[in-house]
């Protein structure tokens, strides 16, 4: 446990080092009037779209065995990708928090053996993540639950989806908050 506090720990303090850069850097790009610029944090092949490209999406998919021990390279990969889309750190949190609880939800019925998918989604806006699994019934979460309501509350748009095979989805869709103007 110690172990993962300080995971948990380090990737803080680089996603805060990234957005403080990133952030400094668009600020000064901003009053010099090179809007141009702006998004030159990252490769032109890797970098999220711009305004004038939101119809481009970026998807990632993570197949890992359906077992809570593969969960914190789930969360690790959530908030990696929430930061390059600026994501704010509060955010990020509530995103692996929420990645974390729908894992936990279908986990729970999960048939023995099986893969876990999740797959993001990342928008000019946003980022809709589908977590999946094969179960043993086919029975979406229940919704009246307070897990349902605290993933709600951390991922902003929630659904649960089954399929015609017994693979239960869970959708979640976080929207970045609006940036205020000074």
């Amino acid at each position: 446990a110690r172990g993962a506090d300080l995971l948990t720990l380090r990737e803080r303090k680089q996603i805060s080092a990234h957005l403080s850069r990133t952030r400094g850097e668009q600020d000064r790009l901003l009053t010099s009037g090179n809007l141009a610029s702006l998004r030159r944090d990252v490769t032109e092949d890797t970098a999220v779209p711009t305004a004038d490209a939101m119809s481009v999406r970026d998807t990632v998919t993570v197949r890992m065995p359906a077992d809570s021990a593969y969960l914190s390279v789930l969360r690790t990969a959530t908030a990696g990708l929430a930061a390059r889309l600026d994501f704010t750190l509060d955010e990020i949190e509530d995103l692996r928090i929420g990645v974390d609880e729908a894992c936990a939800m279908l986990l729970a019925q999960a048939l023995p053996g099986t893969d876990l998918t999740t797959e993001f989604e990342l928008t000019g806006d946003g980022m809709r993540i589908s977590v999946s699994v094969l179960t043993t019934d086919g029975r979406p979460p229940a919704r009246d639950t307070f897990a349902w309501t605290v993933l709600s509350a951390l991922a902003g748009d929630v659904d649960a989806v089954v399929g015609s095979d017994d693979r239960v989805s869970i959708v979640l869709h976080k929207r970045r908050d609006p940036v205020e103007s000074v």
